[in-house]
């Protein structure tokens, strides 16, 4: 049995990881900013110490994409430098890490799926600051830690694509959503199951003193655009919105995002026994969970 910190536990994946909990065999405390500052770091290793953790899921991001590009060093502090702490604390204490990150490490200028070990080039400030915390860990390198890339996450909790298309739904006749940014949707209570599952897992387990760091990708299986994506929450929810495909250069945002997002999972699969549900399952099984699904 663990002790688990879990940080970020108010957004999609902490909640969903909360909803969980009650499952595993474990003790967990879940914080959020406002009962753990994680740019601190004094005040991390004296949470840690007091409740004894042995290992920490980080969820805690600055994941406002657009506005890290004016807000560098807030993004910096949560993504990079919290990092760091997390993992040197780690690695003294003799801590399990998972530390979640993004398909934005990336340029998307891929043909195929990206493989963990390929090369970063990062286009956005939260897409560079979430590379830099990678690094940082890596640097580290607390014995028993993992770092998890993801994708396109949304859930019943928080906000997110599919319950902004929901909304808007219901208040326009038509949309345009972006149809040349090709990627998957994660649900973030399939990422949750993985996560869990992997804390108790042998191979997580085993005490290597001259272990690496290990880098994972994980979203849901299969390829979608955003239009594609918008065109099923449509169609399962049975909203009469017409979707209307647009090109990335129609809808200019602050940050540039990945034009091809797939990640390749065949890592996480056979390291872990993982089997991953197909993206449109899943996005089924959430809007039933909100009570959206017609």
């Amino acid at each position: 049995m663990f002790n688990i910190l879990v940080t970020g536990s108010n957004g999609q994946l902490g909640s969903e990881i909360k909803e969980l909990s009650s499952l595993y065999p474990h003790n967990f405390f879940f914080t959020c900013k406002d009962n753990l500052d994680i740019t601190n770091a004094q005040a991390i290793e004296a949470f840690i110490l007091k409740n004894n953790i042995t290992a920490i899921i980080n969820c805690a991001a600055y994941t406002a994409v657009d506005k890290a590009e004016s807000e560098r060093e807030n993004a910096d502090k949560i993504n990079h430098q919290a990092v760091k702490y997390l993992a040197t604390i780690a690695k003294e204490n003799n801590i399990k890490l998972i530390h979640i990150s993004t398909d934005y490490v990336f340029d998307g200028t891929n043909y195929k799926p990206y493989k963990e070990t390929d090369s970063t080039n990062p286009k956005s400030v939260y897409g560079k600051t979430k590379l830099l915390g990678e690094q940082a860990l890596l640097h580290v390198n607390p014995q028993n830690s993992l770092i998890i890339r993801t994708s396109w996450v949304y859930s019943s909790f928080g906000a997110n694509f599919v319950k902004t298309m929901l909304r808007l739904g219901l208040e326009k006749e038509s949309l345009g959503v972006i149809n040349d940014q090709i990627g998957t949707p994660t649900y973030a209570k399939d990422l949750a199951k993985v996560i869990l599952e992997i804390i108790q897992h042998p191979k997580f387990n085993i005490q290597n003193s001259s272990a690496h760091t290990e880098i994972y990708n994980f979203s849901n299986e299969g390829v979608v655009s955003w239009y594609d994506f918008a065109k099923e929450i449509m169609k399962m929810a049975k909203l009469p919105c017409n979707i209307n495909p647009i090109e990335t250069k129609d809808y200019p945002t602050p940050a540039q995002r990945p034009h091809y997002s797939l990640l390749n999972k065949s890592k996480i699969k056979n390291d872990f026994g993982i089997v991953i549900p197909y993206w449109k399952d899943s996005l089924d099984e959430c809007l039933r969970q909100m009570g959206k699904r017609r």
